[in-house]
């Protein structure tokens, strides 16, 4: 059995010869010809080299690995009952899933409020991410949920002002925070500022806390797309010798003369710019905090990726230790940016592993009464039904899900549509709802009457997307919680889950569905 698709892809625009007549180990067509022009992954390096490590086309894509685990989530289901109400009144008539409360407060002083158990964590430097920063903002705040602005924003940035080496002043930076305070309402939702190993050489949470007003800050020891740095494209020859200036690894050396030549007369197209690797150990950690503190942070996030079991546990032993506000573990899988493809298939830990871990060593913390932060686990989520799992899984440690390319999708679709309705070329698939606004977008009367006609008519319909899709989870969320019989988040468990093979059962320990309830069944029996 093969969990993994080799030498093809359409995230490298590569493809076999043959169709059917493939290899399994080596993904290569059984018969490799002379005189092929080489469509498949191994033609394409022959002559694009590094090139194709990464998924194309850059920019205008998130991707996700195509691998197929040995154990997901749909190797679970969510148990419903007949009997009882948790966080409510067991009256039918008051017991009906529009009463679900989906609202969860985190933080040191649960001072941090959220309308909805999800928020989108660390949407960085990349094209995908700037291009669609208007509705991923403005959506999530109209929606109450987290956004975090991830790394390398600031010194990408070629309007940074950097003055002795400090910075004084920033474009997107500001721009990124603005969008979203300007329509948070009435306290919900938080702007996350995120830092890697450039970033905190920048020193971008301390301009972020002394110059945005920024309250919530995240250190950043990975992703579940890479186990490195990120890396970007860099077209402009200008702009790869302003990263190269400011710090960065920027591949190949856009100083050389050589290097240059080779750029001007076309022989390459794009230079790399990458982020170096952390080195984790818990002086600095301690230092850092510290530093933050003092800077003025209010609430402290960390995020981690998909790495071996001991980062796990050191990324929860020090989000203990030294109480910060938020953990969130990142598992292996997509990405939202320009991660290496064999990387993002064939590295980390998968999500169902991964959280079965988180709830194991934050139980341990919990049983010798130590402190823990909410946490948030990621693991390429896009539905009502993985959120509540998730949540299960982890319950009661975990309190949030972290998402990314589901929510960019939405805002993508929602900025797509509204240039189309600018255009007047409605697609046939979307005009069988209309050719406005208000006709296509479900939410769209509600937030009208909620905004005021004003207010409204400025919305980028990247944003009413991403609201609209919000509301769709919310509210299948809440049809779940109801026949679960769960009407606030603090009661889901994992009695709610129920495992559909052995090894998912051996992984999670949540029980195999044909052992569950045998207690109360002899009980009810006798």
């Amino acid at each position: 059995m093969s969990f993994s698709r080799v030498n093809t892809s359409s995230a490298t625009l590569t493809k076999n010869r043959t169709e059917e007549s493939i290899t399994s180990t080596s993904g290569m067509c059984v018969t490799c010809i002379d005189g092929c022009i080489g469509m498949c992954e191994i033609g394409k390096s022959s002559y694009r080299g590094h090139e194709v490590i990464y998924p194309q086309p850059f920019g205008v894509i998130t991707v996700a690995a195509e691998k197929k685990y040995p154990v997901d989530y749909s190797h679970f289901n969510i148990m419903g009952t007949v009997t009882g109400a948790y966080g409510i009144e067991a009256d039918s008539d008051k017991a009906i899933f529009p009463a679900v409360n989906l609202e969860v407060a985190i933080g040191h002083d649960k001072g941090i409020k959220f309308k909805l158990p999800w928020l989108i964590s660390g949407i960085g430097s990349t094209n995908i991410a700037k291009n669609n920063w208007e509705g991923l903002a403005i959506g999530s705040a109209l929606a109450g949920t987290g956004l975090t602005i991830g790394e390398n924003v600031v010194g990408m940035d070629p309007e940074t002002v950097f003055k002795n080496g400090k910075i004084v002043d920033t474009a997107d930076l500001k721009r990124r925070v603005k969008l979203y305070k300007d329509y948070q309402r009435d306290g919900y939702g938080a702007i996350i500022v995120q830092a890697n190993v450039e970033d905190s050489r920048l020193k971008v949470h301390e301009y972020a806390i002394e110059k945005l007003g920024i309250e919530c800050v995240e250190l950043k020891w990975g992703q579940g797309a890479k186990d490195i740095g990120g890396e970007v494209k860099i077209k402009e020859l200008k702009k790869a010798q302003m990263l190269h200036e400011r710090g960065y690894i920027v591949l190949p050396d856009p100083t050389n003369p050589d290097v240059i030549k080779a750029f001007e007369r076309g022989a390459f197209k794009e230079f790399e710019r990458h982020s170096r690797v952390g080195m984790v150990n818990e002086e600095s950690f301690a230092e850092t905090i510290a530093g933050l503190r003092k800077a003025g942070a209010k609430y402290i996030f960390l995020k981690t990726g998909a790495y071996r079991p001991a980062d796990l546990a050191r990324a929860i032993s020090f989000s203990s230790k030294y109480r910060l506000d938020l953990l969130t573990v990142d598992s292996a899988g997509g990405g939202t940016g320009m991660s290496p493809w064999r990387m993002m298939n064939e590295w980390g830990v998968p999500p169902v592993e991964l959280h079965s871990l988180v709830y194991q060593y934050a139980k341990r913390l919990a049983d010798d009464k130590k402190y823990l932060p909410a946490i948030a686990v990621n693991g390429g989520f896009s539905f009502e039904d993985q959120i509540f799992k998730a949540l299960a899984m982890g319950a009661p440690f975990v309190k949030m899900v972290g998402m990314a390319r589901a929510p960019i999708a939405a805002a993508m679709v929602g900025k797509t549509i509204g240039l189309a309705i600018e255009a007047q070329q409605v697609p046939v698939y979307i005009e069988r709802f209309g050719t406005s606004k208000e006709e296509i977008f479900v939410t769209a009367s509600s937030l009208r009457k909620e905004l005021g006609d004003k207010a409204f008519e400025k919305l980028p319909t990247g944003a009413i997307g991403l609201y609209t899709y919000y509301e769709r989870l919310a509210q299948g969320l809440r049809q779940l919680m109801a026949g679960s019989r769960k009407f606030s988040l603090e009661y889901i468990s994992r009695n709610d889950l129920a495992a559909l093979t052995r090894e998912a059962a051996d992984i999670s320990d949540i029980p195999y569905i044909m052992d569950m309830d045998k207690a109360e069944v002899d009980r009810i029996l006798s």
